[in-house]
């Protein structure tokens, strides 16, 4: 790649992440337009890789284009967000099908159980802190990462990356909302159960019991909404200010 190249991949990068960052923070809110012009003064990028993330932000779902042209950022419904954490469970259980059916190594297999372990000894430590959550989620994404590679379908990992692109229907959306809220631990435990139960079925080749387990567990993600709406905690949501409550 050319020099020229390189830098225009540089800068698309940085005006896709703190585009990514002024839309999830609230800075830019819902359905405010987006100006081409004074973000190229604000984030100190060209227009050419700005367009460029912006079109990328648009496939994410987190921006849309509006009739007086350009785009602004989107606002969601709650039913968004539970379609789009279904269609996660849905892929996912698919994942776990897929890893059933066709077999999945002992050394992939032991790997999975490590992080399951892992998560374990978090669990464990009791009433968790907002430190205990924050270990927490890069095991639980990591999870979520390992189950698809084990299904071995290229397709479907980009399916599914689709389908998490939006913070909220991510696997770990919701969990540092959970750390102010009572049920967080009794949630948690559940999610952890899922977690084994997958792994045996996927163990034991048994592809409609690891689907039914993977979408069951993205309810629990319907569940940890549910709770943050009714709480202060929802602010701890990326993309939160995004969030169009019902009745609101």
């Amino acid at each position: 790649m050319s020099g020229e190249g390189e830098r225009t991949q540089s800068q698309t990068v940085k005006a896709l992440l703190s585009l990514r960052e002024l839309i999830l923070s609230g800075a830019l809110g819902a359905g405010e337009r987006i100006s081409e012009l004074a973000m190229v003064d604000r984030l100190g990028v060209s227009r050419t890789p700005l367009r460029t993330a912006l079109v990328k932000l648009e496939q994410e779902g987190l921006i849309e284009e509006i009739p007086s042209g350009g785009y602004a950022a989107r606002a969601f419904e709650e039913r968004d967000i539970f379609d789009s954490i279904e269609i996660r469970g849905t892929l996912e259980g698919l994942a776990a099908r897929l890893a059933a059916e066709r077999g999945a190594s002992p050394m992939r297999l032991a790997g999975v159980k490590d992080c399951v372990s892992a998560i374990d000894e978090i669990i464990g430590r009791g009433a968790m802190s907002a430190e205990d959550f924050a270990d927490y989620v890069p095991l639980n994404a990591r999870f979520h990462a390992m189950l698809l590679d084990l299904a071995q379908s290229e397709p479907l990992r980009r399916e599914v990356e689709r389908a998490t692109s939006l913070p909220f229907a991510s696997p770990s959306g919701f969990v540092l909302a959970q750390a102010s809220l009572p049920e967080s631990q009794r949630i948690l435990v559940i999610a952890q159960e899922h977690h084994r139960a997958v792994i045996d079925a996927i163990q034991n080749r048994e592809g409609t019991r690891a689907e039914s387990i993977m979408r069951e567990h993205a309810r629990l993600a319907h569940r940890n909404l549910q709770l943050a709406l009714r709480s202060a905690s929802l602010a701890l949501v990326p993309g939160a200010a995004l969030i169009r409550r019902a009745g609101g």
